[in-house]
């Protein structure tokens, strides 16, 4: 489950742009895919050194290098050297803790987005630093892992002939940012699908463990706000900007993307609010069903109060030969069913009364 309060104990004591890694310990080596492309080819390798990439990067077409491991520090390190990056940039993109932004270089734009993944075995929600960097002819994207929403951007590259739309580089990182913040109404999706099914539970029948999941669910909400209201920011900063880097034609797109990032902040407060409102349902539920225990346990006392107080009137064992005023009915030939009569007529009454009453 992803951190409310990321770590950056790591750091503490460096200097200014010390690139250290902050985030899961990964062991797998860091690979890196170069896509090229132009309106009517693509190719697409896998370099075995980061310095056999840059020669690809600098051909005249569209070219697309996906680094996939950040926790190798001394490869983010002579990539940012290479790409000419600041070292507080380069810090950044080796930091899971930065929070999402865009930084106008001139030359090249930095945006840091967050993936964020539910788990489907335990339901917990895990989160993914992104980073994109653009220039005139080139996208450089960096993830923790393989397998993120840019898979899908590759896909529909290759199967998109001619490529006129992704001419441009800008396009190429705005369909990018696209796709992962495509991948949030997803992921909201299945929270709220979590909240509705909790919520028809919680009416039926609610249990101590249903607390625990909402309880859950709202740390799970309060980390999908972190992500996502910076992100509001650093878009619409980066549709408002007038760098030479963004064309007129994705002007339109980045302002829509903005447009989706408001509608995702929509979507998060709107569950959280349900979240809330979850835990008032449970709370309420449970006090229902306590008043309900509570309700039937004080009709059954109450109905054995007249009856515990006869039976103990007619258990005090009075002499009847001392005198005829001693309970008459102990001499009575009839006395023990008349004495069941009055108790079985004592209870139907009270019973009888409650329900007029609605207490039953």
């Amino acid at each position: 489950m992803a951190r409310i309060v990321p770590r950056h104990s790591k750091k503490a004591g460096l200097r200014p742009g010390a690139v250290v890694y902050v985030g899961r310990d990964r062991t797998q080596k860091v690979e890196i895919d170069c896509i090229r492309y132009d309106a009517e080819n693509l190719t697409e390798q896998r370099v075995e050194r980061p310095d056999d990439c840059f020669p690809l990067v600098e051909a005249p077409t569209v070219n697309w290098l996906k680094v996939y491991g950040i926790h190798d520090v001394s490869v983010i390190e002579h990539l940012g050297e290479k790409l000419g990056l600041h070292p507080l940039i380069t810090e950044d993109i080796a930091n899971t803790a930065v929070r999402p932004t865009v930084e106008d270089l001139g030359d090249k734009i930095v945006v840091i987005l967050k993936r964020l993944i539910l788990n489907e075995k335990d339901a917990s929600l895990g989160s993914e630093q992104m980073t994109i960097i653009f220039t005139a002819n080139a996208v450089i994207s960096f993830q923790e892992r393989e397998g993120s929403p840019f898979e899908a951007v590759r896909d529909r590259l290759k199967k998109t002939v001619p490529r006129v739309r992704f001419m441009n580089s800008d396009y190429l990182a705005y369909t990018l940012m696209d796709a992962l913040v495509d991948d949030y109404f997803v992921t909201l999706e299945q929270v709220g699908d979590k909240l509705e099914s909790i919520q028809d539970e919680l009416v039926k029948n609610p249990k101590p463990g249903h607390l625990q999941t909402i309880f859950e669910i709202k740390r799970e909400l309060l980390v999908f706000r972190r992500a996502v209201w910076p992100l509001r920011e650093a878009i619409g900063n980066l549709s408002r900007t007038d760098s030479s880097l963004i064309h007129d034609t994705t002007d339109p797109y980045l302002r829509d993307l903005y447009d989706h990032t408001i509608q995702v902040i929509d979507t998060v407060e709107t569950l959280r609010d349900m979240a809330a409102g979850l835990l008032d349902i449970y709370l309420s539920s449970v006090s229902n069903r306590m008043n309900e225990v509570m309700k039937v346990l004080t009709i059954i006392g109450v109905i054995f109060i007249p009856l515990g107080f006869l039976a103990g009137v007619y258990g005090m064992n009075f002499d009847r030969s001392v005198s005829a005023f001693n309970l008459p009915e102990l001499g009575f030939k009839y006395g023990y069913p008349l004495f069941w009569l009055v108790v079985i007529g004592v209870a139907l009454s009270l019973v009888a009364f409650f329900k007029k009453k609605n207490w039953m």
